[in-house]
This record gives C-alpha cells, sequence and structure tokens, in this order.
C-alpha cells in the first residue's frame, strides 16, 4: 500500500498523532522496565536453598535468666526432640535461610589481604549437614572431634588461643568457585577474622544465607561449633512433611515440659518463614502486574478513541473512496497501516525511554541491565494491542457505503 496519503492524513492532525505516539512510547518503556522487575521478583522467590524446606520445622526459645548449665540442658533437649515419632534428625544452630538473624564474616584467601574476597554467612551447628538433607559433592562432613563448644571458641578468641577455634570448615560450591575458579578447594585454607585459618573440608551443593542475598545468596560457610539455646541457639527437626504440625506441637509439648521457665519467641516451618519473607516482593510484583494491564488497557482505548474519531471525521472521503473504486478490503488496510505507523514510531521512541530508565535504575538502584530480550516482546506486544484496538473502528469504516460521498455534498 502507498503510505503517502496516511502520511499526508497525519500531519493534517500532528497533535493527536503525537498524543498518541507518546502513549504508545511511555506505555512501552514502563511495560519492558516493570515486567522485567517481575521477572527479578519472581526469580528471587524461586531461589533454591539447598535444604529440605518441605521437612523441615524449627523452634526458637529464649530462657527467663541465663542458665550456667546451658550447653547441657541444650544436649537434654536434642535428645528427647529425637525420641518424638517421626522425627529424622534434630540439629540446633544459630540461623536458618529466610530467618532474621544474620551472622556473617569476611573471607579472604591470603593472610596478608587488607580486604575481604567475599561475604559470606556463618552456619553452625552440629548435625545440620544431615538435618537439612545438605548435599555434600566434594570432602566430607564434619567428624565429631572437630566440633567445639561456642563459649570456648569465644574464651579463646578473648586469649588469643587458636587451639580453642575451629581448624575446619565446609563451604558451598559458589564459594569454592569464587575463591579458588577451577581448583578443587579441598585442603585449602581459607582466613576469617584477624587471620584465623580454617581448612575445607567439604564442598556443598547449596546452601543459601539467611537473607542480604544481594551479597551473593548461595555464600554460605559451616563452622564445627556446638551452640546451646541460652546463646541463641534455633531447634530445627526434619519429618515428613505431612508430619511437620503434629512433630511441631510435640516438641513445643516436650520443651515445655523439660523446662517450663522459658518462652517461645517463633516457631513454624520454613515453607512458612519462605512465604513470609517473600510476601513484600509478592506485593510489588502484583502491583507493577497491575501496572502493566492498567497501561496497556488505557493505550488500547486511547487507541480505539482516536481511531473512532478520526473514522467519524472521514466519512465523506470515505464515501469518496468507496465510490471511486476502493474495496472493503482497502478501507481496512488502510486504517491498519496507519496504526502499525503509529505504534511503529511509539515504540522506536519507547524503547530509548525504556533503556534511559533502566539505565537510571542502574545507577541509582544497582539493577541488572534490562536484556534484549524484552524489546521485541515489547514491541510484538504493542503492535497486536494496536492492530487488535484498531480492528473495530477500521471495520466500521469499511462498512461506509459509497452513497455517503453523495448525502455529504
Amino acid at each position: 500500500m502507498d503510505i503517502r496519503p496516511i502520511l499526508s492524513t497525519l500531519r493534517r492532525h500532528k497533535f493527536t498523532a503525537c498524543l498518541l505516539i507518546a502513549e504508545i512510547a511511555l506505555t512501552c518503556a514502563i511495560v519492558c522496565n516493570a515486567v522485567f522487575l517481575i521477572g527479578q521478583r519472581l526469580e528471587r522467590m524461586d531461589m533454591t536453598t539447598g535444604i529440605a524446606e518441605h521437612e523441615l520445622v524449627y523452634v526458637h526459645m529464649a530462657y527467663i535468666g541465663m542458665p550456667s548449665d546451658g550447653m547441657a540442658r541444650s544436649a537434654a533437649d536434642v535428645a528427647a526432640l529425637r525420641q518424638i515419632t517421626g522425627v529424622k534428625s534434630v540439629t540446633m544452630m544459630n540461623q536458618i535461610p529466610f530467618g532474621d538473624s544474620s551472622s556473617n564474616m569476611g573471607l579472604r584467601i591470603d593472610q596478608t589481604q587488607q580486604k575481604d574476597t567475599i561475604n559470606s554467612a556463618q552456619y553452625f551447628g552440629e548435625n545440620m549437614v544431615q538435618t537439612y538433607g545438605l548435599q555434600v559433592v566434594a570432602g566430607r562432613d564434619f567428624q565429631p572431634e572437630e566440633y567445639q563448644d561456642l563459649d570456648k571458641v569465644f574464651a579463646g578468641l578473648r586469649k588469643g588461643d587458636l587451639n580453642a577455634l575451629p581448624k575446619s570448615a565446609l563451604v558451598t560450591q559458589a564459594v569454592a568457585n569464587r575463591l579458588w575458579p577451577g581448583q578443587s578447594p579441598l585442603g585449602k585454607q581459607v582466613y576469617v577474622g584477624q587471620g584465623i585459618p580454617l581448612t575445607v573440608v567439604g564442598v556443598l551443593k547449596q546452601l543459601a544465607r539467611p537473607n542480604q542475598f544481594e551479597k551473593g545468596a548461595q555464600y554460605s560457610v559451616i563452622n564445627p561449633i556446638r551452640i546451646a539455646m541460652s546463646q541463641g541457639a534455633i531447634y530445627v527437626l526434619r519429618c515428613a512433611p505431612q508430619d511437620r504440625d503434629q512433630v511441631l506441637k510435640e516438641a513445643l509439648a516436650k520443651l515445655k515440659a523439660l523446662d517450663p521457665n522459658r518462652i517461645v519467641l517463633n516457631k513454624g516451618t520454613e515453607d512458612q518463614l519462605r512465604h513470609n519473607y517473600f510476601r513484600n516482593d509478592r506485593a510489588m510484583a502484583g502491583i507493577l502486574l497491575g501496572v502493566c494491564i492498567a497501561l496497556l488497557v488505557v493505550t488500547a482505548l486511547g487507541i480505539v478513541g482516536l481511531a473512532s474519531f478520526w473514522v467519524a471525521q472521514r466519512n465523506r472521503s470515505i464515501g469518496v473512496r468507496r465510490a471511486l473504486g476502493a474495496t472493503r478490503r482497502n478501507i481496512l488496510s488502510y486504517f491498519q497501516t496507519e496504526n502499525f505507523l503509529l505504534t511503529t514510531i511509539g515504540i522506536a521512541l519507547g524503547m530509548v525511554l525504556a533503556y534511559g530508565i533502566n539505565l537510571f535504575l542502574i545507577m541509582h538502584y544497582e539493577l541488572p541491565r534490562l536484556p534484549a530480550i524484552y524489546f521485541p516482546i515489547g514491541a510484538v506486544t504493542l503492535w497486536a494491542i494496536g492492530q487488535a484496538a484498531v480492528l473495530g473502528p477500521a471495520l466500521r469504516a469499511a462498512a461506509v457505503p459509497p452513497v455517503v460521498a453523495t448525502r455529504s455534498v
């Protein structure tokens, strides 16, 4: 089709044409970035932790007062919890994925380094690999003699006695790849704190840190340290998914029976922790999705309204064209081509604007670069919406009879 008549008509309606182009450009820019942000939120919510999430329940308690025999009481608690029907394994640990607390440490591969190579989550607790269902892909788990009590570790740090400190560590594959790319980490030393060496004895496939995922979601290290409930430990029990509610109920009753002089700070399943942790992400994704739908609907209505207005204004010229031999298909094609040109110009401007918005987000909010795939997807979507929106007015224009030309004289 010769587009010169279309361009001539658009030049006579510059303001309305520019208004529609601006609307399409703004919609393209916002929708491309909003869909990208939604994808980022969904990817974040779908992150893997490396643990048996559907099999875990937890109980976090605190003493009223501070007992002097915290380690002994905690050992008795763990022994009692293991007797609950359906419990496969029990551990006491300092933090859990998607929990509120976060214990971290800097890791260096050279004792003389001034800055840490990475920041890693620091887990400790006995029997953690079995309870969490962690997969050891290289090396081994800790041996019983490698564990140290947390109070002795603190005492050793105060005295500068390195013999009281743990000597080994388990690291995730992500940590190993970052510190020793292309090499086996087994037997290598990593330095923490004031140059304290830890020898890597095993590599875990995955273990997500509790939070602060922007620092490296899978940057985690386990130290062979025992922790007592009086030191902030969390009881974690592993059982079959269908037994979680009953196991949690019995665990609370047993712990209260063993020592009623303590209170429950928090309890639940790992699945509940994940659900609560990502509630803001779900809300943000929902808001952005609503914005995208609203913008697309408004843009489609704008196209319908403008096309209907132009059809009403051009009734006589459409009738003349029909009288001169133009078919319904010719009229329909005319309006669809006109819309395609306007949409294309709007998409081109919108892509430039979308790139600018993304650069702003990168500089101020440290978001990743908008992948190029979003541009063709956005273009095809807006082309389809534009053609669908103009179809109704275009069909009404194609139905204008040639006699309209004579009636309008």
